[in-house]
């Protein structure tokens, strides 16, 4: 099993006074203690127009992410392909994979937010065929020769040449829940990440369809099972609790709304209840046990990305939690 961090969305909550570059400061120092910590990969997210900042350059900040680590995966879980000019996303992906050595997964998914696809003047209802598209115009673009594909979307001539293009195979990874969007991944894609709200009843099921219709189509070159689920590790498990907590609450109220698209001013208790159940938090032991879970229901090549980033909870929190997730638990997933 690999185990991999973050997502980096470098908020800053309303009790926080740092200024932003302070915030992607932080970014930065956490992508050197995971690379320093021995773990496998750090992660970005992406959303736009959020008053706490959100993080919406994505490919800017993998690019410094790749300055600043130098054998670590890095990869965008998500970014929101609908909303790329997808002719720019090849370029930008493929240069920060030259820039990362080959190092970069490019994770993808259809987005929700109502307000993003208003404020870019995308019709939300082709939101799936813009993401297939996206895909297609992807592997042309980093493909030898032209692009070879005539997209709806893009005013691009399949005969142009994008450059530059990466120097090996630059893997798309694609995200979501509903079985047109697992298989959608399997089919298309290079491995599928499975959001942090589904069991893992619910990832196996997933997984096993994923395995059957590769099987059936003949795919059989390289696939990754990307999991995403947030914790923390502590002392004990309500030390990881209380360190985790504000920021892991905080950031679960802002994705409600950016899901419904509607104003949240605090989550249910219930909500809160059922999140507290859903994360995986506790001693290297406790954490380890509940990760081992993934590994017997998945089998030993998942990529676990434990969500450690609960932004505003304090740096040293966070980078003493990774140097223990890289010292005290990752070497009993091996």
């Amino acid at each position: 099993m690999q185990l991999g961090t973050g997502l980096f969305t470098c908020q800053r909550r309303p009790d926080d006074d740092r200024s932003t570059s302070e915030i992607y400061d932080e970014m930065l120092t956490l992508a050197h203690t995971i690379e320093d910590a021995g773990l496998d990969s750090a992660w970005v997210s992406e959303h736009h127009f959020l008053d706490d900042g959100y993080l919406s350059g994505t490919m800017p900040a993998l690019g410094a992410l790749a300055a600043e680590t130098d054998e670590i995966e890095i990869g965008s879980c998500i970014a929101l392909a609908p909303l790329y000019n997808a002719v720019r996303l090849a370029e930008d992906a493929a240069t920060v994979d030259l820039v990362s050595n080959n190092r970069l997964t490019l994770g993808l998914a259809i987005g929700s937010n109502p307000r993003e696809f208003a404020e870019f003047g995308v019709p939300e209802d082709e939101r799936v065929e813009r993401l297939a598209d996206t895909v297609d115009l992807l592997r042309g673009a980093w493909s030898d020769g032209p692009l070879d594909h005539d997209s709806p979307f893009n005013d691009v001539s399949p005969e142009t040449s994008i450059t530059p293009k990466p120097d090996g195979h630059l893997p798309i990874m694609l995200g979501g829940a509903a079985k047109p969007a697992v298989r959608r991944a399997a089919r298309t894609a290079d491995g599928w990440c499975a959001p942090s709200s589904l069991s893992v009843g619910g990832v196996k099921k997933r997984v096993d369809d994923i395995r059957n219709v590769r099987e059936k189509e003949g795919l059989d070159d390289e696939f990754t099972v990307y999991v995403l689920q947030h914790g923390f590790v502590g002392d004990s498990r309500e030390e990881a609790w209380e360190a985790m907590k504000d920021g892991y609450l905080y950031l679960q109220r802002r994705y409600a709304e950016i899901f419904s698209g509607e104003s949240v001013s605090e989550l249910s208790e219930e909500r809160k209840r059922e999140l507290k159940e859903q994360a995986i938090f506790g001693t290297p032991e406790q954490v380890t046990e509940e990760l081992e879970t993934y590994r017997d229901a998945l089998g030993d090549d998942v990529h676990f990305i434990f969500r450690t980033y609960h932004p505003g909870i304090g740096t040293e929190r966070m980078v003493e939690c990774i140097e223990r997730l890289g010292d005290e638990v990752a070497p009993n997933l091996s």
